[in-house]
């Protein structure tokens, strides 16, 4: 709709005024596809700072609350909108998902799915920093695997970063079946860059 338009020529607070009063955060999922695939018709693109408010307010509240898998609306939605603005998306979601505490299995796998499917590469290797920025639990341990099986050419600082980071945190992980497939995918993705 022409009317879309506006979201190019919001301030961020009137963008974020503008989501609540129409309860996007709550908006029936259906509708949520819908208007995903609007936003992706929208001329010019969106900038970083509007598609990182719409991501919080479409998504944020939806994501930290699964319990269970996602519906195939959400997914539609979430992979529609990964599309197109998957570093905003990383930035808010991802960052959120990372510093919820708890086990989160629901959220982990979303997040391995997205990994898997629909991020870009430099989205990938966005995730992956975000993940080494926080400390390593056994719920972030799928999410690198994830990351691991996209078989992308890590830059060299990040894969040192990663080394490093499974390197300190073996003790910790001493019984970890997880962690020992984490550090197998590591040696086999990155033989060549690992000595």
């Amino acid at each position: 709709p022409p009317e879309l338009s506006i979201l190019n020529n919001c301030s961020p607070s009137q963008l974020e005024g503008l989501c609540s009063f129409l309860q996007l955060s709550t908006c029936p999922e259906p509708f949520l596809v819908r208007f995903c695939s609007w936003l992706l018709a929208l001329s010019p693109d969106l900038s970083y700072t509007s598609a990182a408010i719409l991501a919080e307010q479409l998504f944020l509240r939806r994501v930290l609350s699964l319990t269970q898998p996602p519906s195939r609306h959400l997914m539609a939605a979430l992979t529609s909108f990964c599309s197109k603005y998957s570093h905003p998306f990383c930035r808010v979601l991802v960052a959120a998902v990372l510093q919820e505490p708890g086990e989160g299995a629901e959220q982990t796998k979303l997040m391995c799915e997205l990994v898997e499917e629909c991020l870009e590469p430099h989205s990938v290797r966005l995730v992956l920093s975000q993940v080494l920025e926080v400390p390593l639990s056994e719920k972030l341990l799928p999410v690198l695997q994830a990351v691991l099986g996209r078989q992308e050419v890590l830059p060299p600082e990040l894969l040192d970063l990663l080394v490093l980071t499974l390197c300190r945190q073996a003790p910790a992980f001493a019984t970890s079946l997880n962690y020992a497939r984490l550090v197998t995918a590591v040696l086999t993705v990155c033989q060549s860059q690992v000595s």
